[in-house]
């Protein structure tokens, strides 16, 4: 087994760090909190009037779900108190984008220090791309 050199180890602590930080993150909540006025249906209502009085000040929460968005409305204190897991989302997308960048490092030490073993499909500085298949009409 080949020895870790300086940079190997630093990398591996590195990862290492960065995985741990995930264990700390205990909730997180994806989406956009926006505080929003709107208009009613009744015609009546000062809401329409020129210029409009808009209705309420009501804190939404706005997230989408396999291509779809959902609006769920929030009390004046959920906010606040879901502060923390709105702040460990976006931490968790720097945590692992940090994480996949000291791996791809590593990967490409490695493959530098066994730039002598076989690789399978070929050599290790081949990109590999596949064409794709072409619809012909007669």
């Amino acid at each position: 087994m080949v020895a870790k050199n300086e940079t190997e180890r630093r990398l591996e602590a590195n990862r290492r760090a960065l995985a741990g930080q995930l264990g700390e993150i205990d909730g997180m909540l994806v989406g956009s909190v926006v505080v929003r006025s709107t208009r009613c249906g009744k015609s009546g209502c000062a809401c329409h009037d020129d210029p409009p009085t808009l209705l309420g000040r009501y804190t939404q929460l706005t997230r989408a779900v396999e291509g779809k968005t959902f609006t769920r409305y929030l009390s004046a204190e959920e906010p606040a108190r879901y502060r923390p897991w709105f702040d460990n989302a976006r931490r968790l997308k720097e945590i692992t984008a940090k994480l996949e960048i000291a791996s791809l490092h590593a990967l490409e030490i490695d493959r530098s220090a066994n730039a002598n073993s076989p690789i399978p499909g070929g050599d290790a500085t081949r990109r590999v791309t596949r064409r794709r298949s072409t619809l012909r009409c007669a």
